[in-house]
């Protein structure tokens, strides 16, 4: 008997031994449920900061989705002319963009849709494509992008310019390279902006490459009354995202923090809690590519069919379209929608204009009344255009519509107010 319990009897050496090991599992088990709860703890903490977003949703069965362009996520962007903070109806969206990320390779492209460019709206008449936004918000934006460009989006983001000027700030300006027109007209602008934001700038006295704060840029962003006109100022607007991505990228927690908190009761979406985390994760990973203003073939002109004012018209719009799925989706042989065809005939009928009179030389055969452009050319040249636009034409300055399009603003007063 004495044998067996001193064989089963575990001697000191042991029981410091199995000490050690349930020591060692309680440890490890502590260090699991504070990483759990410190995952926890981050979500908790990036929900808190998300519900500052103004969440919209929108119902996406008016969506007029065409087809699933597959490993491509489609996120409409658009940034408003809001004086007072609006996000939804009844502001224009003055910049209009498309971020199509890769989801397997991560790359993103932007295309920046020309606010004046002639498309179908909602009810089958045409106009100018800000002119949806204000009709119906983020909603009806959506729908006519994809109803004229055959894409699926469903996610979308807004801001108002104010919000631009506050993170532009918050990342200690941008580096732009301005012409001494450019800098007239950004001072001038900078009245009018100063006054929407509610805060001052500083004058620019030289052209060249230069720092500019938020006010300055987003004035910037908004100058059309320069050679290019419109095309030049998407391409600008391009050139300030650019600037804002690459600064943001290298901004440390604390401001990228300042910025969340400071910004997001300026931004309208449909993102969701779990998009916005699928995105932060990859975050690191995302690299902005290509940029490019569309349509890619593009002229203005005056004389179209019961409208009045200057629109900015596709040379071909179906092939423009093609054009676009091989830039964002590297389709080589997409055949447009007969949605797209029809609005393809429409635009001719409505216009003249015809791709197939378009010399790729860089003309059109048609006399419009307007200027040919080639708007893929994001070098900061190679525009032709110095068409001004007419501002007599849409939204009176009481906010009413008019039926003969819209009403541009943009001009210059006794009080040396700009308008956009």
């Amino acid at each position: 008997m004495a044998g067996k319990k001193s064989k089963n009897k575990m001697t000191k050496q042991g029981r410091a031994l199995l000490h050690k090991k349930k020591m060692r599992k309680r440890i490890l088990l502590l260090i699991v449920e504070l990483i759990i709860l410190l995952g926890l703890g981050a979500v908790a903490y990036a929900m808190s900061k998300l519900d500052k977003l103004d969440y919209h949703t929108v119902n996406e069965d008016n969506l007029e989705i065409y087809q699933d362009t597959g490993d491509y996520t489609n996120i409409a962007l658009f940034g408003l002319d809001s004086r007072e903070g609006e996000l939804e109806d009844g502001v224009r969206s003055d910049c209009i963009m498309v971020a199509s990320i890769n989801n397997k390779t991560k790359n993103v492209k932007v295309v920046s849709i020309f606010r004046d460019t002639l498309t179908q709206q909602s009810d089958g008449t045409y106009e100018k494509a800000n002119a949806a936004y204000s009709f119906g918000g983020p909603e009806e934006a959506i729908a006519l992008i994809n109803r004229n460009f055959d894409l699926d989006i469903k996610k979308y983001m807004s801001v108002n310019f104010n919000a631009l000027a506050d993170v532009i700030d918050l990342l200690g300006g941008i580096e732009l390279d301005l012409t001494d027109e450019e800098v007239f007209w950004t001072n001038g602008y900078a009245t009018e902006t100063s006054k929407v934001v509610g805060r001052t700038t500083t004058e620019l006295t030289q052209a060249g490459k230069q720092t500019l704060d938020g006010i300055q840029a987003v004035s910037y962003a908004r100058i059309r009354y320069t050679e290019g006109d419109d095309f030049k100022r998407a391409e600008r607007q391009r050139l300030v995202l650019q600037q804002v991505v690459e600064k943001a990228k290298k901004a440390s927690l604390p401001t990228l923090n300042k910025i969340i908190d400071q910004v997001l009761d300026q931004v309208s979406t449909n993102l969701s809690t779990s998009d916005f985390m699928g995105i932060a994760a990859n975050a690191a990973k995302y690299e902005l590519g290509e940029m490019k203003g569309y349509p890619f073939d593009v002229t203005t002109s005056e004389n179209v069919v019961g409208l009045e004012g200057s629109y900015v018209v596709a040379i071909g719009f179906a092939d423009n379209v093609k054009q676009l799925h091989k830039f964002l989706f590297d389709k080589a042989d997409y055949q447009p929608s007969d949605k797209v065809e029809e609005v393809d005939s429409d635009i001719i009928y409505l216009t003249g204009i015809n791709g197939n009179d378009y010399d790729s030389s860089g003309g059109s055969s048609t006399d419009t009344g307007g200027t040919t452009t080639d708007s893929s050319d994001t070098s900061g040249g190679g525009y032709s255009d110095d068409s001004g636009y007419s501002g007599d034409n849409g939204y009176a300055e009481d906010g009413t519509y008019q039926d003969n399009g819209y009403s541009d603003d943009s001009s210059y007063t006794e009080d040396g107010n700009y308008g956009y």
